[in-house]
């Protein structure tokens, strides 16, 4: 066979480097290709543990734990991956016609990588039906990067953008630049006055003239005074500068959390929290920095030099060029070491990030490191994260460390250049000492900048990196924009229709063609297998994201013709997992409304049945709760997250998992005050027990973005179609697990009339 016509080798992707790649490359065929794969890192029992799944151009293989057995789905007509997230824990099944197939669990930090996959399984799948013409029909891409930021190491130029923030301040700059131009040329003159110090008093004098003393007198005072206006100057321009930076800073700071907190949610998907802190706290106080101090000193070192030029030229020319030969060589380096500064210190804040962000996941998550007695792990994951911090400013470190001695030793040799040539020149008759003299001075103070401002290289691209993270923000546009002209929306009735909407994370499609009309005051449940869609429809809802296809129109109004505000206003939201701030109860139950009398808290409190449980607070209404609520039981945060939602009367209600994570007793409770909530309003249900949702006028039964069954709970329960599946399969699962806690007691009795009658033998005898 000719070389052209052998088959192609088996191609694993450079990921599976190593010997999971060696052992998956000995499970292929010689022409078969990896299309993707996915590394889990937990098995069926939640426990962390090594595992593989990978998609090729003809099979779905996967093998469980290191060392495993491999097991193969040949690709089919008929087969899907179903993708679903729930408590942190995402799943990946294999489903046929008949049943599941297979499952894979694993933590949401390689979620990306299992959304990639599915899109990739589905397009082979779709290639089948059609011949194969689409097996690459789509563009393989990141589909969860909806916030990708530009990786282009940050320029210089980026801090010219902050002119935006610094010209509501341009007369106090103006001030600032004139006060030290005047500063600047007050320590110009001290050099000039020793010149006749030198030749009109001193040589003289050594030559056995007499000293005139009002002639010294001048010139001494006149050395004082110019170091006393130059200290004036110097303070005044400083102070101001100092207050005008961080104005700036604070307009910056400002300007990044507010522009924050009007971006969509996605963005916040795709960011640590740790890095957005730092971003908008250390970043601006960088900048901060090196507007009042180091820009400060780079404008003064510049007119420093540049008048000093003037001054030595003047007094003689051939000295002066002779000064400046360090210049180029200085240039050259500043310009070389610019560029590994700039790549350098971008990566630094990068790393500094992943410090951050260690902390920012530990500290709130104390309780369960605790629990599950993880204090070494996290200590070892900030170790690893700060010995990386360590190695990259130690590499950026070594490039300075070289940079610094070196302009020291090129002003030096300047000096020395100088002084032999001044010396020869006062030999031949050209200059006097005097002149020399002034020159030394000027030249110790010209190359003091000049040494000065390549210090300033570092700080100015600290600055610029810090610059362009904090502008990645600003720059970054809402997927959730306000229209130009937005239509007024006034208190809706809270009708709510979905006309063939569709909603896609990159390639993956999760809402497909979805109709439903939701009428005024009614309450909607929503069912359905985890994954099936329920929370992101509830997103759309909410215009958390906007649809990718069709449209969802409230009271007749395209919500995307609404302002995102105006809409939200008359939309309550009680979450599985409500999030209270650190304040007092009052606080957290008016946050919708800030304005709200203490009568209406109380009012809203009743309704929800919270007000009993918070005037036992040590402090009631005005009781500090811990941050995130941790003074409070799971219960009480929710019953004050509903009261919450009553305080600003919403039209349009959503419980996503309201009583899913309490107890019997605590739920009955919670009842009470969502039976009060839902009362008038429009209410879209989230729920795990579908038993709560007997109430619902409307069952809505979803399965992989779709609508597949709605109607009251009686009618798709004689219907025995997907609803009456989900119902009873959640109902055995009741029961098995009523008779696992019964069966404790059963034993125990039993025991005990074991016991009894062996009592009752010995008593007969």
């Amino acid at each position: 066979m000719s070389p052209a016509l052998q088959p192609a080798p088996a191609s694993t992707p450079d990921s599976l480097a190593g010997a999971p790649g060696d052992e998956l490359h000995a499970q292929l065929a010689g022409d078969e290709n990896v299309v993707a794969s996915l590394t889990v890192d937990l098995d069926r029992a939640l426990r962390f543990a090594p595992g593989l799944v990978v998609l090729t151009d003809r099979r779905l293989l996967a093998r469980d734990g290191e060392g495993g057995a491999w097991r193969a789905w040949p690709l089919r007509e008929g087969l899907a991956l179903r993708h679903g997230d729930h408590a942190g824990v995402a799943t990946l099944e294999l489903h046929d016609a008949n049943g599941r197939l297979a499952d894979w669990h694993f933590t949401l930090g390689v979620d990306p990588q299992a959304i990639k996959l599915v899109a990739a399984f589905e397009r082979r799948i779709a290639a089948l039906g059609a011949g194969g013409a689409a097996a690459e029909a789509e563009p393989d891409e990141e589909p969860t990067d909806f916030a990708a930021e530009s990786t282009a190491p940050p320029s210089t130029w980026v801090l010219l953008r902050l002119w935006r923030f610094a010209r509501p301040y341009q007369k106090q700059l103006l001030g600032g630049f004139l006060l030290t131009l005047a500063s600047t040329g007050a320590t110009l003159v001290p050099p000039y006055l020793t010149i006749p110090l030198m030749d009109e008093v001193l040589i003289p004098f050594q030559n056995g003239q007499q000293i005139d003393p009002r002639y010294v007198l001048m010139l001494l005072g006149g050395l004082l005074g110019a170091a006393l206006f130059a200290w004036g100057l110097g303070w005044a321009r400083t102070w101001l500068l100092a207050l005008v930076s961080e104005r700036i800073a604070a307009d910056l700071r400002t300007a990044a959390f507010e522009h924050l907190l009007q971006l969509s949610l996605d963005y916040f998907g795709s960011k640590r929290t740790g890095d957005l802190m730092a971003r908008i706290g250390s970043e601006t106080d960088r900048i901060s920095v090196f507007l009042s101090l180091h820009a400060l000193d780079f404008a003064t070192d510049v007119l420093m030099i540049a008048m000093t030029s003037v001054i030595l030229f003047s007094i003689n020319p051939w000295l002066a060029l002779v000064t400046l030969l360090p210049l180029p060589f200085i240039a050259w380096m500043i310009h070389v070491v610019r560029d590994k500064l700039r790549t350098g210190f971008e990566k630094i804040d990068r790393v500094w990030g992943d410090v951050t962000n260690v902390l920012a996941d530990t500290i709130p998550g104390i309780r369960v490191v605790k629990a599950f007695a993880q204090e070494g792990r996290e200590a070892r994951r900030f170790r690893e994260a700060n010995k990386l911090n360590l190695a990259v400013n130690d590499k950026l470190n070594k490039t300075w460390s070289l940079f610094t001695p070196t302009v020291s030793l090129l002003t030096d040799v300047g000096l020395l250049v100088v002084w032999a040539f001044g010396i020869w020149l006062v030999s031949r008759g050209k200059i006097t000492v005097g002149v020399l003299t002034a020159f030394i001075a000027y030249i110790g103070r010209f190359y003091t900048r000049l040494d000065s401002m390549s210090r300033i290289v570092s700080v100015t691209q600290k600055a610029a990196a810090g610059a362009k993270r904090i502008f990645d923000i600003l720059d970054h546009v809402s997927n959730v924009p306000d229209p130009a002209q937005p239509v007024p929306f006034e208190r809706p009735t809270g009708r709510i229709e979905m006309r063939g909407i569709g909603f896609r994370y990159g390639n993956r499609s999760v809402i497909r063609g979805l109709d439903l009309e939701i009428r005024p005051g009614e309450m909607i449940g929503l069912v359905g297998h985890s994954g099936s869609g329920k929370s992101t429809l509830v997103n759309l809802i909410c215009r958390f994201y906007d649809v990718t296809d069709g449209a969802i129109f409230v009271d007749g109004l395209d919500l995307r013709s609404v302002r995102v505000a105006d809409y939200r206003r008359h939309i309550g939201l009680v979450l599985q997992e409500p999030f209270l701030f650190f304040g007092t109860v009052a606080e957290n139950i008016a946050y919708g409304k800030p304005h709200a009398t203490r009568e209406e808290i109380v009012a809203a409190a009743r309704a929800a049945h919270a007000h009993e449980f918070i005037l036992r607070l040590p402090h009631g209404y005005d009781s500090l709760v811990g941050e995130r609520g941790q003074g409070l039981s799971g219960g009480e945060r929710q019953r004050i997250s509903i009261a919450r939602a009553l305080l600003i009367d919403p039209r349009i209600l959503i419980l996503d998992e309201a009583t899913s994570s309490v107890d019997t007793e605590t739920e009955k409770e919670i009842q009470k005050a969502l039976d009060n909530l839902v009362q008038g309003r429009t209410t879209i249900a989230i729920a795990h027990r579908l038993s709560t949702l007997r109430r619902a006028d409307r069952l809505v039964v979803m399965d992989r973005g779709r609508v597949v069954e709605v109607g009251p709970h009686d009618e798709l329960m004689a219907r025995q179609g997907a609803y009456f599946r989900l119902y009873d399969a959640q109902a055995r699962r009741v029961e098995a697990d009523d008779d696992e806690d019964r069966r404790p007691a059963v034993v125990a009795a039993n025991v005990a009339n074991a016991l009894a009658a062996h009592d009752a033998v010995h008593a007969a005898q």
